[in-house]
Formats: structure tokens, C-alpha cells, sequence
């Protein structure tokens, strides 16, 4: 969803999970394995926080990002965010079809996912807009996104449908950083791409730490 919202918007797309990736020389689940969940999510709030300080983009975040406080507060102030909402059947359809999330590693991955909605949606539901994905394809899902993204900025494009409807093409606004919560993977979301082809960075401020 978020490549295709950028292509759209003309704008740079970035996951958070691939960047961390990047900061930490190794993958999602072998942090986890080798540092802890908790060292995870200090990289994950130091990335998120350089990539709200970079130039405007589309930001697709993992599961857990949203949740922490400071990330959060960071979003609102520097960013728009939207949040992918899809009921339990739908990311339990999503998450069986990859195997590389840790906190799905661990037992009944239906009774983990309800335990991870109930402690995170109400996080989640602070964000400025919610877009139920449903089944629906990700083209779909874009369009949606962007009409909820026009309405937004008050602004809608000159010619486009009625508040609520999908801008017919690419010239929804989106002026500041646009950030994406995931629940989960998208069903069509491919594994992060190399790093080869993002932003390097000096200072390592977001490098994960040996505990």
C-alpha cells in the first residue's frame, strides 16, 4: 500500500522496519533472537524519529511502532497518520502467509493476534485518520487512503468527488510526512528490500544496542 501511495502521490516511501534493518546490520527476528524485543523498539523509535526529520515522504511502520508514547507524540506533531484497520480474519489471512514476524513465533497465532489488538488498537485509534481495509485490493485501499488524505488538508483537488470519495487520480495532497500503521504485513507486501538503496546516515543515533 505505501509504494503504491507514494507512486501516487509523487513522493519517497520508506519502511521503518527495513530501515532498522539497516541501523542494525542484521534482520527483524535476529534482533530479537540476539538483543530482545526491547532493543527493537529503541531502534525502532530512533528511526521513526529521523525519518519524520528527513524530507516529506510515505512511512510505513511495523506493528508495535505506534504504541509508544514518544513515537506516537512524534507522529502527530511532525506527520499525518493513517491507520490500515483490518479485522481479526483479515490479518489472521495476512500474517499466515509470511513467517518472519517474532511475536507470531511463540503459539496460536489467532489467540496472539487478538491479544496484540486488544492492546494496541486503542493506541492505534488516536491516529487522524483510519481507513478500514477490509478485503479490499491495495489499489482500492490507496484510493481510499487518498480521498481521506484530501479531506484531511481541507483542500480537496479542484474536480474531485464528494468528501469521503477517492480523488479519480494522483493530485490528492499530502504536505507534510504521511505515516502508515500496519497492523500487520499487507497480503501483498513483498520481504524489505535491500539497503543498498536508502539514505545513509553518519552519527548511527538509531543503531540497536547491545543490552
Amino acid at each position: 500500500i505505501g509504494k503504491r501511495l507514494a507512486h501516487k502521490l509523487g513522493m519517497l516511501f520508506v519502511d521503518a522496519d527495513a530501515e532498522i534493518e539497516t541501523a542494525a546490520n542484521c534482520s527483524i527476528e535476529e534482533i530479537f533472537d540476539r538483543f530482545g524485543e526491547q532493543a527493537f523498539r529503541d531502534g525502532e523509535r530512533k528511526v521513526i524519529a529521523r525519518l519524520l526529520e528527513d524530507t516529506p515522504r510515505i512511512v510505513a511502520t511495523g506493528g508495535g511502532a505506534f504504541v509508544n508514547p514518544e513515537t506516537r507524540k512524534n507522529v502527530q506533531e511532525n506527520g499525518i497518520s493513517v491507520w490500515l484497520k483490518a479485522d481479526l480474519d483479515v490479518l489472521l489471512q495476512r500474517v499466515s502467509r509470511r513467517g518472519n514476524r517474532p511475536l507470531l513465533k511463540t503459539g496460536n497465532k489467532r489467540q496472539i493476534l487478538e491479544c496484540l489488538i486488544a492492546e494496541r488498537y486503542p493506541s492505534y485509534a488516536k491516529a487522524d485518520l483510519t481507513v478500514e481495509t477490509g478485503d479490499a485490493s491495495p489499489d482500492r485501499t490507496v484510493l481510499t487512503v487518498l480521498g481521506a488524505l484530501a479531506d484531511h488538508a481541507g483542500s480537496p483537488p479542484a474536480g474531485s468527488p464528494p468528501a469521503g470519495s477517492p480523488p479519480a487520480g494522483s493530485d490528492a495532497a499530502c504536505p507534510v510526512q504521511a505515516v502508515l500503521l500496519y497492523p500487520s504485513d499487507p497480503a501483498d507486501a513483498p520481504p524489505p528490500p535491500p539497503a543498498s538503496g536508502l539514505r545513509a546516515h553518519d552519527n548511527h543515533n538509531d543503531s540497536i544496542e547491545h543490552p
